[in-house]
Formats: C-alpha cells, sequence, structure tokens
C-alpha cells in the first residue's frame, strides 16, 4: 500500500519509519451504513482508520435516547481510548455515511506504540484534538442556538465528506444535535431561506460554507486549528 494511496489523514501525519510499521498489518474493510463498529462498554479488538464516509460516536441518554458527543472520518481513528491504555469505552461508534477503512488489530497497534516514542507523541497529540471538539460539542449544546449548532455540525461533516451532499434525515439530525424534531425542522428552514443549504427528501446540500462558518461562529474552527498545529493538515 503506497503512502500516496492512504487518504486517512491521521495516518498521511505518520512519519514514514512509523507508518511501514503498520502498514503490513493495515487491511482495507468497508464501513457499511448502520453498521456499530465500536460497542460500548465491549473489549475494542480493532482500530479502524476511515479513508471515507462518516462514523458518529453517541452515548446513550438512560431514557432510551442518543446523544452524539464527535463524529470523525479520514481525519483521524476509532477508538482513541486505546491510546490511554483503555480497551473499552461507554461510547458507540455506529457508521452515519457509508466508506471504507484500514483496519489494524489492537494490539499490533499497542506494540507499534510501545516501540516508537514519536507515533505515540502524535497519535496522543490527536487525542488531545479530540477532547477538544467533544468539549466544545458540550459548550455548543450549552451555549448556542439549535440553528448555529446545526450550522457547526453539516461543517464537521462537510470536512470529512466528498462533496457537498449529505444523505440525512430529520429524525437522525434530532438525534445528533438532541433537539426535538421540529426544533431541527425549524433550523433547516432558516439554513435554506438564508442560502446556506438546499434540500431535497432525505439529503442536505451544502451551497455556502461560508456563511455556515459565520453562524457558526465560536462553535466552530478552534479545534480545527488545532488539529492543524499539532497533528497535521486538516483538509485537502
Amino acid at each position: 500500500m503506497a503512502e500516496s494511496t492512504i487518504q486517512n489523514r491521521l495516518l498521511r501525519a505518520l512519519a514514514p519509519e512509523d507508518l511501514d510499521r503498520l502498514r503490513p498489518h493495515l487491511e482495507g474493510v468497508p464501513l457499511d451504513l448502520g453498521t456499530r463498529i465500536i460497542a460500548a462498554n465491549t473489549p475494542i479488538r480493532q482500530v479502524y482508520f476511515p479513508e471515507s464516509g462518516l462514523a458518529s460516536v453517541s452515548l446513550s441518554t438512560g431514557e432510551g435516547g442518543r446523544l452524539e458527543v464527535a463524529i470523525l472520518g479520514r481525519d483521524g481513528m476509532v477508538s482513541p481510548a486505546l491510546l490511554l491504555g483503555v480497551d473499552r469505552t461507554p461510547f458507540d461508534t455506529e457508521i452515519r455515511v457509508s466508506g471504507q477503512a484500514l483496519r489494524l488489530d489492537a494490539e499490533v497497534l499497542a506494540a507499534a506504540v510501545a516501540r516508537s516514542e514519536g507515533l505515540r507523541a502524535l497519535l496522543l497529540r490527536y487525542v488531545q484534538v479530540v477532547n477538544l471538539w467533544t468539549s466544545q460539542t458540550a459548550l455548543s449544546n450549552r451555549r448556542h442556538k439549535t440553528e448555529e449548532r446545526l450550522a457547526r455540525w453539516l461543517l464537521l461533516v462537510h470536512d470529512r465528506i466528498e462533496g457537498n451532499d449529505l444523505a440525512i434525515t430529520h429524525e437522525i439530525l434530532s438525534m445528533m444535535l438532541g433537539v426535538h424534531r421540529p426544533g431541527v425542522t425549524v433550523a433547516v428552514h432558516e439554513l435554506e431561506s438564508g442560502g446556506m443549504i438546499a434540500t431535497r427528501r432525505g439529503v442536505i446540500t451544502v451551497l455556502d460554507r461560508d456563511k455556515l462558518v459565520r453562524l457558526a461562529g465560536t462553535s466552530y474552527g478552534f479545534a480545527e486549528a488545532e488539529y492543524e498545529r499539532l497533528v497535521g493538515p486538516f483538509r485537502d
């Protein structure tokens, strides 16, 4: 597998010698829509480095509902908890946009991290960025209006997928944002009337990214800048 063919930005940020340690063990696998690749409180046996598609990390609310705490794609890995010496997590990770990933046994990654200080340092910097994304999500949920949160979420998705179209229903958006469906519908209409997005049944198309950034305000941009500073290029 040539480095130039790897799309995962975290793998591409590795030093050549560290990537060479992992390369023989990386296996290409599909990420099918709706697949739960990490189940809460279950031992994590494998690591996924998405090449395309989108994964949602969510937590049970204890009332039959779920709340999304993070999304990731070709910028990262599932699950970063392994880098902290944790073999399981309270979060579920489910595929929201189908794609492809490079899969690696958790034991292989642990052995490579133990051998390379550079690999360990880079991956821990990535964990720091993940913590920032999670913290910013919590802050946004607490301080920002639904329209601002929706703008931020669409930007996070837009950063991680090809093109401008996202196949998503209002029901899924409601769960992702932790907002009742009528509130999501109103927010979608606000963004559409502002020329930021267009909608058709089950699909949202980003029309004006700059307007979305302005609407998201302080809820977007900080963690992305930290990724650039601590890990490497965030966008192609």
